[in-house]
Parts: structure tokens; sequence; C-alpha cells
């Protein structure tokens, strides 16, 4: 899948973007700004958390509370998202049904066990509105991100279906969040938290829907609990592998056996310890809740770090095509939405969406948007350019190619040859690629049949050839050549994200000097 970053730094309202080798200090705006004082209280629950439980542990429990990652290593989460239980990371959809449905089940026993009171109230109607006034309260404290936002649409409609003597768990309530959400958020359909959530989400309510309409039941009584989730974390988890693997290219293996030894205690210890943590923290004994739930995260991080450890917990796919992920989708909808036989039409509509992935070629070259990286396909693997600079491009390349390989060992395989001046035939092109002011300064004129990348801008013309730098470059955006048949032809990312409204390119028409013509690629 291809990521827009001019698309999302528009939607992000991000004017720029940077980094820092000190921490940064921020003026506070006005005192009475609502937005500064949740932020302020968010900082110090998690401080006070971490404070509690040390280490990866306490950057967990922070993380589940108030959305603050900080205290969490880089190995901890490489192996959380190895394990595919990274998901327990984010306060998403599982946090906020876990906590609101923990507070509804409470307060309605509360309620029902109420002397005189208990058997004349809508204690159902109450403790509904009492979960979403939590919930309200959650997604507040989580700092209000689009992930959270979503999770807290989902559970409201829930929650007001129910005073509103509906269906709470229905696929009309999906599509009613999903509305909402693309109402408030239009820009979220895009995204794999957006698609990973509802695919969840539809395929639960669909599968679990059958069963209860169908009067199916797996295994014998005592065991439902343990079937429920089996069930659960292996829909949910086949209904967001093809997004995950299409928008981040790996697959966890083990992923099903991870959920199943980690997601139980999500619900049993660690959400209902974090609502004990905050009903005590008024009398400064938060410190009993926080235990207990620092006991299920361990629990959980031993899972993850053991599982990530598997030979081939994570393997790696290439990048799709733009059309898998649509086919895929209506498929799916069209099997759970149609009645009778039509309905497996739907299944050769997923079908097709895995050949067409099956059959997607990556490009045979790919230039980097500023000249500073050129990759070319070899039987081997794709053969970069440089063996260090550039690696946010490299390892997007590689993990789209659906190759673990790291820059360096991607670079070996372009072979001996000049550091500075890296040649490469491909059909009847030959790419140069120079690298650096030197190399620029010392290059000779170039023939028609070659493509010179220079890291740098040119002041001077090579001759009857192709140039592209970091100023021709700017109005193109990264190159791809890719083979149609026997024809070689030229597809800029300019060409695949268009001239949106949030689209930053310097001219309206791509320079001429960086057009390119689809010539045969086979002398």
């Amino acid at each position: 899948m291809v990521f827009d970053f001019q698309r999302h730094a528009w939607f992000g309202q991000l004017g720029a973007v940077g980094y820092t080798r000190v921490p940064l200090i921020g003026l506070a705006v006005a005192a009475e700004d609502w937005k500064l004082w949740v932020f302020q209280i968010r900082m110090t629950i998690s401080a006070r958390v971490r404070e509690v439980i040390t280490g990866d542990v306490g950057g967990f429990a922070a993380a589940v509370t108030t959305g603050d990652r900080s205290g969490m290593s880089q190995e901890a989460l490489g192996d959380l998202r190895a394990s595919n239980t990274a998901h327990l990371l984010a306060i998403s959809g599982l946090h906020m049904g876990l906590l609101s449905g923990f507070v509804f089940a409470s307060l309605r026993l509360f309620l029902i066990f109420l002397p005189y009171l208990g058997a004349r109230i809508a204690a159902r109607k109450i403790a509904a509105g009492g979960a979403l006034f939590i919930a309200v309260d959650y997604l507040a404290l989580s700092g209000g991100n689009v992930a959270t936002e979503r999770a807290f649409i989902m559970v409201a409609v829930a929650l007001i279906a129910i005073m509103l003597n509906r269906r709470a768990i229905s696929l009309r309530a999906v599509a009613i969040a999903a509305t909402i959400v693309l109402v408030l958020r239009p820009e979220a359909l895009l995204g794999p938290g957006f698609q990973m959530s509802f695919a969840a989400t539809t395929g639960l309510v669909a599968v679990f829907g059958w069963m209860r309409d169908g009067a199916v039941q797996v295994g014998p009584k005592w065991a439902q609990p343990f079937v429920v989730l089996v069930i659960s974390s292996g829909v949910a988890g086949l209904a967001t592998a093809p997004i995950g693997a299409a928008h981040f290219n790996t697959i966890a293996h083990y992923g099903l056996v991870a959920n199943l030894l980690s997601v139980p205690l999500m619900g049993l210890v660690i959400i209902p310890s974090a609502v004990l943590a905050a009903i005590l923290a008024p009398f400064g004994l938060e410190e009993v809740g926080l235990w207990a739930m620092g006991f299920g995260l361990r629990w959980i991080l031993l899972v993850a770090g053991y599982v990530a450890d598997f030979e081939g917990a994570k393997g790696y796919v290439a990048g799709p095509s733009p059309l898998v992920l649509p086919v895929l989708s209506i498929g799916a909808l069209w099997l759970i939405l149609w009645q009778g036989r039509l309905r497996y039409i739907g299944l050769v509509m997923m079908a097709a969406s895995f050949m067409i992935w099956a059959r997607h070629d990556r490009p045979l070259v790919l230039i980097a948007d500023n000249g500073s990286l050129l990759g070319v396909m070899t039987d081997q693997g794709r053969a970069l350019s440089k063996e260090k600079g550039a690696g946010f491009v490299a390892r997007n390349w590689l993990e789209n190619d659906g190759d673990p390989s790291s820059q360096l060992v991607a670079a070996s395989l372009w072979g001996t040859g000049m550091k500075r001046s890296k040649v490469a035939q491909v059909g009847a092109y030959e790419f140069v690629h120079l690298i650096g002011k030197k190399a620029v300064s010392e290059f000779d004129r170039c023939q028609s049949d070659q493509i010179v990348i220079a890291s740098v801008e040119t002041q001077r013309d090579f001759g009857n050839c192709t140039v592209h730098d970091p100023k021709t470059l700017r109005n193109s955006g990264s190159i791809g050549l890719y083979l149609q048949g026997d024809e070689a032809v030229f597809i800029t990312a300019r060409d695949i994200s268009g001239d949106g409204i949030w689209s930053a390119w310097p001219s309206n028409q791509p320079s001429k000097k960086a057009d390119q013509k689809t010539r045969p690629i086979l002398k």
C-alpha cells in the first residue's frame, strides 16, 4: 500500500515535521485551555503509574491508562508486534469495550441488589448511561487519538442502543458507528486503524450472529467461555491479517497463540484492576489496583517475548496492488450481507483478490524522491546503491518487496564498483547513480540510453540523456520503473497521488527534464 505523506500531513494539520536531539520546551498557552489541563492530568497519572510499576510493565500500564507510550522500550514494542499483541498497547476497541462492559455489568448488579429500588428502576438503562459517562472520561484521559475516538463511537452507539431498547450489537450498529466516524474523519477510510477495527468488528458480529440465529453451539456448555475466546481471536485475526499484511507487509504466524494467552487477562485482570486503582486513588490506595494490573501486564510481555523468539514468528509479504483491498472488502461484505446462494459470489471475489495480490509485480527500479538512493531488482532481491544513509526509504522499499534483509545486505547485492558512482543495466536502460558533489563533477557526457540519478543538484548539461536530481524530483516525487509486457513504464509518486487539495508539489506540471517515455525494455 502506498502511504501519502502529503495527505497525512494535510489532514493532521501539520505544517512541518522534524526532530531534535535535546528535549523541547513548549510555552504554555492560555491557562484556561482545557486541552492543556487534561494533558497535565494525563502526564501526572502516567508518572504516578510508572512510579509504582517500573520498567516496561509500568510503561505498558501507562499506555493502557493514559495513552502515553514513552515508557516502553523498543525491544518490548518489537516483541509485541512480532507476536501480534501490539493492539493491546493501543487504547482502541478492546480496551474501550472491556472498560465499558465491566462498568456496565458492575453498575447493573449494584443497582439490582439495592433494597427496595432494585426492582423499581431501569437498572439496565442507568448502568448504560453510567458506562457511557466513564467511556467519555476514558476518551479524554487517553488523549483522544483517532483510534480511541473510533472505539468510543462504537461503544457509544451500543450503549445508546441499550438505553433505547434496541439491540446493542448488530451489523446495523456497526454501520452507524462507521458512518459517524467517516462523517467526522473521512480520511480515516484509507487508514489501517479504521479498516482493521471495523473488519474485526464486522466479522465478529456476523459470525456470532450466524451462530445465534442458527442455534449453533461448539463444544460442551461448560467450555463455552473458552470456545468464545478461541472463536473471537480466530475471527478477528483472520479478518485483520490481510489488511495488516497489506499495510505493514508482515504476518505474525503465532499471533493466535499469543492472543489466546494474553487477551483474557485484559478482561479478567487488567481492566478491572485499572478501575479499582481509579476508585482507590482518592484515598491514596491506588497501588493495590496497580499491583494486580502489573501482574497481568507482566504476563503479556512474557508471552510476547516468548512467542517472538519462535523461529519464523514473523513473516514478510510483498505489497499488493491497489485493487486488492477494495475487491477483498466488497467480497467479504457481499458474503456477509447477501441472502441466498448468490452470497457465495463473495468467496469468488475474495479468492480473486488474493490472486491479484500474488500476481502483482514490484517495480524493477526505484528512485528515491531526493536522488539519495537507487534500488534495482535482481534474482536475489533488490540491490541498493548505498550501504547506509536514506535508511527510512531503504527499509520501506525492502518491506514492500516482502524482503526482511537489512540495507547492508541489500547493498551487497550490487557487487563491486566505484563507491560514489554505481551503474546498473536494466534491459535497454543503463542507470547511473552519482553520490555526492565529487561524483557529479567528475561524470562525463552521457548517452541517450542512460538515466542519471544525482544525489545533489546538477549545474551543467550532461548531454542527450535523462537526469534526475533533487530539483527535478521535487516535481515528481520518487520514480518506479514497471514492466508491462515488453514495455517499460515509468510511474512517479505524483502520478499515483495526483494533485489533490493536500498536494504540495512545486509546480502544476512536472519538469520536462524529468519526463520519461514508454519504450521497449528489452533490446
